[in-house]
């Protein structure tokens, strides 16, 4: 493994096209079945299955300066806004409600070597339906660009598998514009994806982070709470005791890093 002080500039300047395909996946878990009643999400599908990008587009995901691998940067919104396009007409990147909301994107570069560069990223992102919201936890993605084609070789966001969602429905149409209902659910398949060429799997990047590495340093840009050093309590317990300090406990029901709960 080289030094991750080794810092690379990535770029992306071939004319190649990339066709990238798309799915939604119906709603079939939440609580209340809004999917039962209200047309908009029962009919939430994806609006293009397949569209064809300039790779220009995906330079919305590289950073304006030279990194090293485990730096992180943010994504530019105009490219993220076209892709998110396809899934559906109508997204938002700035989140409808402003009680915590964590909007924003944000990507790292994973691993590289001399020919292929390997980037994750973190988006928060909601789709604006008729009478309402459509909120996933967030969305996540790889892009792996080829340095010396500069070219794309795969791409792909998605919803991650098990991740909620919640909807906001103005189910009463003679209800006040703030007032909405709202329910919550298992996200269904939500992807796009695609490729030029083979994706090299089993590259062998000379150059990393590990992947829960790149995770955690994302979630922190998005989250105060990920930059606390969390204990169980026990252990918790066991340093107090030792150090004759006090112990902060928080209760919660649902996860601090999920922009559907």
């Amino acid at each position: 493994m080289k030094s991750v002080s080794n810092k690379i500039t990535l770029n992306l300047s071939s004319d190649e096209k990339v066709t990238i395909k798309g799915n939604i996946a119906p709603i079939e878990d939440m609580s209340p079945n809004f999917h039962e009643e209200w047309d908009a999400l029962a009919n939430f599908r994806v609006h293009e299955p397949e569209k064809e990008y300039s790779t220009s587009v995906f330079r919305a995901f590289l950073p304006n300066d030279p990194v090293t691998v485990g730096e992180y940067w943010e994504v530019e919104e105009t490219g993220i806004l076209e892709l998110l396009r396809q899934l559906n007409p109508n997204p938002n990147l700035e989140m409808h409600i402003d009680i915590g909301d964590s909007s924003g994107l944000w990507a790292c570069l994973l691993a590289h070597n001399d020919q292929h560069a390997h980037i994750v990223f973190r988006i928060h992102a909601e789709f604006a339906l008729q009478d309402g919201w459509f909120t996933p936890s967030h969305f996540a993605g790889d892009l792996i660009i080829d340095q010396t084609k500069k070219d794309v070789v795969s791409f792909q966001m998605h919803v991650p598998e098990g991740k909620w969602f919640d909807v906001n429905w103005k189910k009463d149409k003679d209800a006040p514009d703030f007032v909405y209902s709202t329910a919550a659910g298992v996200c269904p398949l939500i992807q796009l994806y695609g490729h030029t060429r083979e994706n090299p799997k089993d590259t062998n990047y000379t150059t990393f982070v590990t992947r829960e590495k790149a995770k955690n340093i994302l979630l922190r840009q998005f989250y105060k709470s990920h930059q606390i050093d969390w204990l169980p309590f026990d252990e918790a317990y066991e340093i107090a005791q030792a150090e004759q300090k006090p112990i902060h406990v928080l209760s919660i029901d649902g996860p601090l890093d999920d922009e559907a709960c």
